[in-house]
Protein backbone atom coordinates (compact mmCIF):
# COMPACT_ATOMS: atom_id res chain seq x y z
CA UNK A 1 0.00 0.00 0.00
CA UNK A 2 3.27 2.16 0.79
CA UNK A 3 4.07 1.74 -2.74
CA UNK A 4 0.52 3.22 -4.14
CA UNK A 5 1.40 6.43 -2.46
CA UNK A 6 4.86 7.35 -3.82
CA UNK A 7 3.79 5.80 -7.40
CA UNK A 8 0.43 7.56 -7.48
CA UNK A 9 1.12 10.96 -7.79
CA UNK A 10 3.59 10.52 -10.70
CA UNK A 11 0.75 8.58 -12.22
CA UNK A 12 -1.67 11.96 -11.70
CA UNK A 13 1.75 13.99 -13.15
CA UNK A 14 2.34 11.92 -16.24
CA UNK A 15 -1.94 11.81 -17.25
CA UNK A 16 -1.93 15.64 -16.70
CA UNK A 17 1.18 16.03 -18.62
CA UNK A 18 -0.22 14.26 -21.38
CA UNK A 19 -3.54 15.90 -20.99
CA UNK A 20 -2.54 19.26 -20.51
CA UNK A 21 1.16 19.99 -20.47
CA UNK A 22 3.71 20.24 -17.90
CA UNK A 23 2.88 23.33 -15.65
CA UNK A 24 -0.47 21.69 -15.72
CA UNK A 25 1.10 18.36 -14.40
CA UNK A 26 3.06 20.31 -11.62
CA UNK A 27 -0.01 21.58 -10.20
CA UNK A 28 -1.23 17.99 -9.58
CA UNK A 29 1.78 16.84 -8.22
CA UNK A 30 1.81 19.73 -5.73
CA UNK A 31 -1.49 18.74 -5.00
CA UNK A 32 -1.33 14.62 -4.45
CA UNK A 33 2.23 14.62 -2.90
CA UNK A 34 0.93 16.99 -0.18
CA UNK A 35 -2.45 14.55 0.02
CA UNK A 36 0.44 11.45 0.01
CA UNK A 37 2.01 12.46 3.00
CA UNK A 38 -0.95 13.69 5.10
CA UNK A 39 -2.13 10.27 4.35
CA UNK A 40 0.29 8.28 5.15
CA UNK A 41 0.73 10.07 8.62
CA UNK A 42 -3.06 9.51 9.50
CA UNK A 43 -2.67 5.69 8.49
CA UNK A 44 0.69 5.22 10.54
CA UNK A 45 0.99 7.99 12.96
CA UNK A 46 4.67 8.49 11.71
CA UNK A 47 6.22 11.01 9.30
CA UNK A 48 7.56 9.28 6.30
CA UNK A 49 10.93 11.31 6.36
CA UNK A 50 12.18 10.98 2.79
CA UNK A 51 8.72 11.04 1.39
CA UNK A 52 8.17 14.28 3.18
CA UNK A 53 11.42 16.07 2.22
CA UNK A 54 10.59 15.46 -1.45
CA UNK A 55 7.24 16.91 -0.93
CA UNK A 56 8.91 19.98 0.24
CA UNK A 57 11.83 20.06 -2.80
CA UNK A 58 9.02 19.15 -5.05
CA UNK A 59 6.55 22.14 -3.74
CA UNK A 60 9.61 24.82 -3.71
CA UNK A 61 10.96 23.55 -6.98
CA UNK A 62 7.05 23.60 -8.22
CA UNK A 63 6.29 26.82 -7.37
CA UNK A 64 9.77 28.42 -8.26
CA UNK A 65 8.75 26.72 -12.45
CA UNK A 66 4.84 27.94 -12.35
CA UNK A 67 6.45 31.19 -10.86
CA UNK A 68 8.82 31.61 -13.24
CA UNK A 69 7.15 29.86 -16.18
CA UNK A 70 10.20 27.60 -16.59
CA UNK A 71 10.40 24.21 -16.43
CA UNK A 72 14.27 24.10 -15.44
CA UNK A 73 13.63 24.13 -11.82
CA UNK A 74 11.38 21.17 -11.71
CA UNK A 75 14.01 19.16 -14.43
CA UNK A 76 16.66 20.18 -11.20
CA UNK A 77 14.34 19.01 -8.36
CA UNK A 78 15.19 15.16 -8.41
CA UNK A 79 18.83 15.64 -8.81
CA UNK A 80 18.73 18.26 -5.84
CA UNK A 81 16.98 15.65 -4.11
CA UNK A 82 18.89 13.06 -4.99
CA UNK A 83 22.50 14.62 -4.42
CA UNK A 84 20.88 16.01 -0.69
CA UNK A 85 20.80 12.62 0.51
CA UNK A 86 23.71 11.17 -0.82
CA UNK A 87 25.50 13.95 1.36
CA UNK A 88 22.61 12.86 4.25
CA UNK A 89 24.11 9.14 3.48
CA UNK A 90 27.80 10.46 3.33
CA UNK A 91 27.75 12.69 6.41
CA UNK A 92 26.34 9.37 8.43
CA UNK A 93 29.61 7.77 8.15
CA UNK A 94 30.89 10.21 10.39
CA UNK A 95 27.93 11.53 12.76
CA UNK A 96 26.26 9.12 14.58
CA UNK A 97 26.27 5.19 15.56
CA UNK A 98 25.27 3.83 12.60
CA UNK A 99 25.57 5.16 8.40
CA UNK A 100 21.79 5.16 7.45
CA UNK A 101 21.57 2.36 4.49
CA UNK A 102 21.79 0.22 8.47
CA UNK A 103 19.31 2.30 10.17
CA UNK A 104 17.47 1.73 6.81
CA UNK A 105 17.63 -1.78 6.82
CA UNK A 106 17.37 -2.32 10.12
CA UNK A 107 13.87 -0.90 10.17
CA UNK A 108 12.80 -4.24 8.09
CA UNK A 109 11.85 -6.56 11.12
CA UNK A 110 13.00 -10.07 11.15
CA UNK A 111 16.32 -9.64 10.08
CA UNK A 112 19.19 -10.65 12.45
CA UNK A 113 21.87 -7.76 10.98
CA UNK A 114 24.20 -8.39 13.60
CA UNK A 115 25.90 -10.46 10.80
CA UNK A 116 26.54 -7.76 9.02
CA UNK A 117 30.08 -6.01 9.94
CA UNK A 118 30.43 -2.42 10.28
CA UNK A 119 33.39 -2.14 7.48
CA UNK A 120 30.15 -3.59 5.70
CA UNK A 121 27.49 -1.27 6.30
CA UNK A 122 29.77 1.57 5.43
CA UNK A 123 30.71 0.31 1.93
CA UNK A 124 27.35 -0.38 1.78
CA UNK A 125 26.40 3.34 2.46
CA UNK A 126 29.15 4.84 0.03
CA UNK A 127 27.57 2.72 -2.60
CA UNK A 128 24.47 4.60 -1.82
CA UNK A 129 26.05 7.68 -2.04
CA UNK A 130 27.45 6.96 -5.41
CA UNK A 131 24.10 5.36 -6.61
CA UNK A 132 22.43 9.12 -5.42
CA UNK A 133 24.90 10.91 -7.03
CA UNK A 134 24.63 8.79 -10.46
CA UNK A 135 21.05 8.98 -10.55
CA UNK A 136 21.04 12.70 -10.05
CA UNK A 137 23.72 12.93 -12.89
CA UNK A 138 21.62 10.34 -15.37
CA UNK A 139 18.19 12.41 -14.59
CA UNK A 140 20.13 15.92 -15.52
CA UNK A 141 21.23 14.08 -18.43
CA UNK A 142 18.27 13.03 -19.45
CA UNK A 143 16.31 16.86 -18.67
CA UNK A 144 18.83 18.12 -21.22
CA UNK A 145 18.99 15.64 -23.56
CA UNK A 146 15.86 14.84 -24.80
CA UNK A 147 12.21 15.99 -25.22
CA UNK A 148 10.39 17.40 -22.22
CA UNK A 149 7.72 14.28 -22.80
CA UNK A 150 10.73 11.72 -22.53
CA UNK A 151 11.93 13.86 -18.96
CA UNK A 152 8.70 12.93 -17.83
CA UNK A 153 8.23 9.38 -18.53
CA UNK A 154 11.89 8.76 -17.04
CA UNK A 155 11.06 11.03 -13.84
CA UNK A 156 8.11 8.29 -13.80
CA UNK A 157 9.24 5.24 -14.55
CA UNK A 158 12.83 5.18 -14.79
CA UNK A 159 13.73 6.53 -11.99
CA UNK A 160 11.52 4.80 -9.81
CA UNK A 161 12.31 1.71 -11.66
CA UNK A 162 16.15 2.47 -11.36
CA UNK A 163 15.67 2.88 -7.95
CA UNK A 164 13.43 -0.38 -7.04
CA UNK A 165 16.33 -2.19 -8.71
CA UNK A 166 18.96 -0.73 -6.90
CA UNK A 167 17.15 -1.36 -3.65
CA UNK A 168 16.28 -5.23 -4.65
CA UNK A 169 19.78 -5.71 -5.34
CA UNK A 170 21.24 -4.29 -2.01
CA UNK A 171 18.18 -6.82 -0.34
CA UNK A 172 19.62 -9.88 -2.02
CA UNK A 173 22.93 -8.62 -1.03
CA UNK A 174 22.09 -8.10 2.45
CA UNK A 175 19.92 -11.32 2.59
CA UNK A 176 23.05 -13.78 1.58
CA UNK A 177 25.41 -11.83 4.04
CA UNK A 178 22.45 -12.75 6.85
CA UNK A 179 21.60 -16.02 5.49
CA UNK A 180 18.79 -17.97 6.93
CA UNK A 181 18.94 -18.18 10.81
CA UNK A 182 16.62 -21.45 10.50
CA UNK A 183 18.94 -23.37 8.08
CA UNK A 184 21.89 -22.58 11.50
CA UNK A 185 19.15 -23.89 13.40
CA UNK A 186 18.73 -27.11 11.73
CA UNK A 187 22.67 -27.65 11.42
CA UNK A 188 23.15 -27.45 14.75
CA UNK A 189 23.87 -30.82 16.79
CA UNK A 190 20.92 -31.12 19.52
Amino acid sequence: MSLLFEFLPLILFLGAFLYKGIYAAIIVLMIAMPIGVLIKYVRTGTLDKMYFWSTVFLLVAGGLTLYFRNPLFLYWKPTAFYWVVAVAFLASQFIGDKPLVQRFFGLVEGLNMDKVTARQWSQLNLVWVAFFVAVGFLNIYVAYNFEQATWVKFKVFGLMGITFAFMLVQTFWISGLIGDDKDEEDKEPT
